[in-house]
């Protein structure tokens, strides 16, 4: 990684890190019965009539779709369709099967992409975004999200909050150039420069992370939007899976779209040798098999860090105290930014499905979504772990 030329061809912006630069918002004509859709996509499932709208539309080759920014912006329409159609109304209507006439065209431009047939982080964050005013700021103000779901404000609070956590974050990118430089030259004050600025847009990821309690109704995400981000993987609504109709003769398993699809905070923990796959192994194999949901380029960005030379290393080799403070100080706003996440999860999943389950006796299969992530898996176990692995990645200082 010695130059941002070498790091834009991962497809890694050094504006907008791991997100799609400007995504475009239509579709050609021929494919206008889905935007059409998609763009109703609340009222229709209000109004009971997503289901048969989906079921009505011709099949639609993806051939008349070109350039890669054409062809997520499809597959982020899909996925809505997709998830809108076997969730509905988020009660026990499930869908077990995905037509023909949305499955062929999803699974096919999926395997283009190199992505699974399910709405991903990839899509609803990365590639779901808009700047208001062209001209202006990547501000929350100045953004919105080109669809969205039941609910209100709900996915844009989610979604580009998300969104701004990681182009903070990936501030830190344009300096991964001058972190192996200073590594292959030696340079134990060009590293600590480049920790700092590490360290710096950590802060700022967090601090733009804490904005989300103003903008997100905890109640609303937990029984409205998060049903819709479920996939069917370890989800006992579907134990199956989901049957994609025209592709395959059994049912496919896929998680949904969870934080540990996101690029960035993989990319940090690769670079400041904060060794995962050391941790408990069921969230070490979690978060491998999540890579398999990032975009090729992003998992090959990835494999790309792991084959350089080692921050850790060289810190532990100097052993001189003020870039071991300054290596910790990176971790610790790793473990910070976790520390966060877990506190949200406690108010936007626990706190929501305790009251929940005070009101109703629920099922056993509801309680088991709720004690879930998106992903599927246990998400404070998965938490606490991943954070347990952060922390113990701390040097001690004499």
């Amino acid at each position: 990684m010695k130059s941002l030329e070498e790091i834009r061809k991962y497809h890694v912006d050094e504006h907008v890190g791991f997100a799609l630069p400007n995504p475009l918002e239509e579709l050609p004509h021929s494919y206008a019965a889905w935007i059409s859709i998609v763009k109703n996509l609340p009222d229709l499932i209000e109004n009971g009539e997503l289901r048969a709208e989906v079921e009505k539309l011709p099949p639609i080759s993806i051939d008349g779709l070109s350039g890669h920014r054409q062809q997520r912006l499809a597959r982020l329409v899909l996925g809505y369709i997709t998830m809108a159609y076997v969730w509905y109304k988020g009660d026990e209507d499930v869908r077990k099967v995905l037509p023909s006439n949305i499955a062929i065209p999803y699974c096919a431009l999926s395997e283009k992409l190199g992505l699974p047939p399910i709405l991903l982080y990839a899509d609803c964050v990365l590639a779901n975004w808009k700047k208001i005013d062209p001209k202006g700021p990547m501000s929350y103000e100045n953004m919105d999200v080109l669809f969205s779901f039941p609910g209100g404000d709900c996915t844009k609070a989610f979604f580009l909050t998300s969104l701004l956590v990681e182009i903070e974050a990936a501030k830190a990118i344009k300096n991964i150039p001058s972190m192996y430089k200073a590594l292959e030259d030696k340079d134990q004050h060009a590293l600590q420069e480049a920790l700092l600025h590490i360290i710096s847009c950590l802060h700022n990821a967090k601090e733009e992370f804490e904005k989300i309690r103003g903008r997100l109704d905890p109640d609303q995400f937990f029984n409205v939007l998060r049903i819709y981000l479920s996939g069917w993987k370890g989800n006992p609504q579907l134990p199956d899976g989901l049957l994609y109709e025209g592709v395959s003769d059994k049912p496919e398993m896929f998680a949904g779209g969870s934080a540990a699809q996101s690029s960035i905070f993989q990319c940090f923990d690769v670079l400041l040798g904060i060794k995962q796959s050391a941790g408990e192994p069921s969230a070490a194999a979690f978060l491998q098999e999540m890579r398999t949901y990032m975009p090729p380029a992003h998992q090959k960005f990835l494999q790309s860090l792991e084959s350089g030379l080692s921050v850790r290393e060289f810190v532990l080799s100097k052993n001189v105290d003020s870039l071991t403070k300054a290596y910790n100080e990176s971790v610790q706003a790793m473990v910070s930014l976790r520390n966060y996440h877990l506190e949200i999860v406690t108010s936007y999943i626990l706190n929501p499905a305790n009251r929940q389950s005070k009101k109703t006796a629920p099922s056993k299969e509801t309680s088991e979504v709720e004690a879930k992530g998106t992903g599927g898996t246990n998400v404070m176990n998965f938490l606490k772990n991943v954070r347990g692995t952060t922390e113990e990645a701390l040097l001690k200082v004499d």
